[in-house]
Formats: C-alpha cells, structure tokens, sequence
C-alpha cells in the first residue's frame, strides 16, 4: 500500500532501499536493480565490455537463459563440462579449454554456475580467469546465501549476477533480478544501460535497455529479505533430513563442497532409472521435477553452435539421472517422510529389476 500510495512505480525509493539492503546483506556496497536474472546476466556482460563474436565460457548444465543472456549480445557460448559430484563448472575442464591451441579466438569472458544452491569452485576459476585476462559473471540465480570458503557467492567475481523469480530462494511477486558490483565505475555504467543508457533524463550518453525493476517487486523483496537467513537455514535442515533418510538408498545425494554453504534452492538426487523413477512417484502422489533433462548444447536452438552427443560426458550422463524432490522452507517433517517412503519402494524394486537383468 505505501508503494501504491506514492504514485511512483519504477526505480523510486523502495528500490533504492532494497539495492542498498541486499548490497548491505552480502557486506558489499554496490548493487544495482534489473528487471530479471536473464537482463542481470546480459547487462552485466555488456558493462564487462563483451561484444558481438567475443566468446564467453560457461557449462552445458544449467537453465537456458544463462546461454540466452550471451546470445543476447551475439556473443558466442563456449561450454566445458561439468564436475560430476557438484555438478558446477570444472575447473579442469576450463584449463583445457583455455589453452586448446586450436582455438581461434581467445575467450573474453567466464560465466560460472551455482547451480541448485551449490558453490562452483571458484579459487582455481579466479585464477584461471586471471592468468588468461577474463572477466568472471557469476550466474548466482539459484544461490542467493550460498558461500564459497566464508564468501557469499556473487560477491567472488568482477560481477554476481542474482533472479527473484518467484520459485527462488528469494522470490518476487513476477520476475526481478540483481547485478552485484565492486566497481562504483561498473555500477554507474549499469545503472545507465537498465534505462536507455540515460545519464540524466533526456541525456543518453550510451546505448542502453529497459531493464528497470518495479517500485512493489522491490517492496516485496526488500520485505522479505529480512527472512532469508532463517528460511535458508530451513532448507539446510530439510536437507539434511533428507539426506540421512535416504542415505542407505541407491541414489545419489547431494555432495556438499568442502568449506562451502549450499543454499539447497533444490535437492537433487541421480538414479540409473530416472525416467522410471519419476513416473512411479508420480503414481503414488509424489511429484518431482528435472532440472534439467537436456543441456543447453543439446538443445535445437543451440545446434548451430556445433556441438553433439558426447562433446560433454558428464553434463550429459547428469542431465538423464537427475531428480528434484520437494523441498522449501515450509516442507513439513511427514511431507518429507512420505517421500521417502515412497523413494525407498521405487528404489527396492528398481534394485530387483537392475539385478535380474545383470544375471540374464
């Protein structure tokens, strides 16, 4: 009502007062208010200096707008695979790519996932990054107070770049995003290309967007941000319960990084059967998801890029194994037990099926 009341619905005081809260959340000074993770992404390549035909580095496996925000600037996507018990970028992967000779251009800039609230490994990225003169983009949309070595992902890079769709951990009312800054310079800039490069009204100094988040989604978000520790703190906890319910199960659990917080914006398992596994849950009134079946590389529109089957194993063999169970702040002890009951039954007959076909 204060926001409807003030007759101010774009870049007022109540998103004034979130960038500064959410930069004060992460012990930093500088943020800058977009109208979504995606635009987050792209304008903060675009304040990084990327251009048409630079490429810029990130993974196979992760949500398509991470490869769309790149795309957006004609930019060209370069993947590496993925580290099979994290599921973020590895960093082998990215050594191997950065000093393949037959590169024809070098890479302007790194694009690292957290991907389900899970740390990539940034210390060995820094210094790749360094070494070969990149700029790093954190994509931080499903990490919102995750920590890598006691730092809040995002705060780690030349940028973090955060979504409050409303699914995240942080969630708007619609769609909204952040770009965290060192930089006052980097800031300034962004500023100007989330309003038509605007300098001052009627003074366009650069080309620009409309990239501005609403006077009530940063209301809301300012509001809410107050309750993110504790209901982090609830999904770590759920988490856990999860985990040590399914711990003598045929899946995969999540690995938390060594010196690292996961955020757990999703719980998610690998089994053999995924397929199969999903549909008889699905069948006894337990609903999962996939995050994701397909990598980006895969994917039709991105054919163009060259890439096919087998160019990255691992990203591969983890998008056909892995499952989302339910989980938010607000999943209930028995909730989290029915699961459980009903993974174990799936789990044991799976088991029995797998063995007669191993002796056949």
């Amino acid at each position: 009502m204060r926001t409807l009341e003030s007759g101010s619905y774009i870049l007022g005081r109540e998103v004034d007062g979130f960038e500064k809260a959410f930069a004060r959340w992460l012990g930093l000074e500088q943020a800058v208010a977009v109208a979504s993770g995606t635009d987050a992404l792209m304008l903060a390549l675009v304040a990084a200096g990327i251009q048409a035909g630079d490429r810029v580095i990130t993974v196979p496996m992760t949500a398509v707008p991470t490869v769309s925000a790149i795309r957006c600037l004609r930019a060209e996507p370069v993947f590496v695979d993925i580290d099979p018990e994290t599921y973020t970028m590895s960093p082998e992967s990215l050594k191997k790519e950065l000093e393949n000779p037959s590169g024809s251009r070098r890479a302007k800039a790194v694009v690292p996932v957290h991907l389900y609230g899970q740390p990539a490994d940034m210390d060995p990225i820094m210094e790749l990054a360094a070494l070969h003169g990149l700029v790093v983009v954190e994509d931080t949309a499903q990490a919102l107070g995750a920590k890598y070595k006691g730092c809040p992902v995002g705060t780690i890079g030349h940028f973090g770049c955060f979504s409050f769709y409303p699914t995240k951990n942080l969630g708007a009312c619609g769609d909204s995003g952040m770009v965290i800054v060192r930089n006052p310079e980097d800031a300034r800039r962004l500023r100007m290309l989330r309003c038509y490069g605007e300098q001052a009204k009627n003074n366009n100094v650069i080309e620009g967007f409309n990239s501005r988040m609403d006077e009530i989604q940063a209301a809301i978000l300012r509001t809410k941000l107050g309750r993110l520790e504790d209901w982090n703190a609830a999904r770590r906890e759920k988490a856990s319960r999860y985990s040590g319910l399914l711990a003598n199960t045929d899946l995969s659990l999540p690995k938390e990084r060594a010196q690292c917080d996961h955020a757990y914006h999703l719980y998610v398992v690998r089994h053999p059967e995924r397929d199969r596994l999903m549909e008889t849950l699905a069948a006894l009134g337990v609903q999962t998801a996939v995050h994701y079946p397909v990598p980006v590389h895969l994917q039709p529109a991105f054919s163009y890029l060259g890439y096919g089957s087998g160019s990255f194993p691992e990203a591969e063999r983890c998008a056909k194994e892995v499952l989302s169970l339910p989980l938010s702040p607000f999943t209930r002890r028995e909730e989290i037990e029915r699961v459980v009951e009903a993974v174990n039954t799936c789990v044991v007959q799976f088991r029995q099926v797998i063995a007669m076909r191993a002796h056949a």
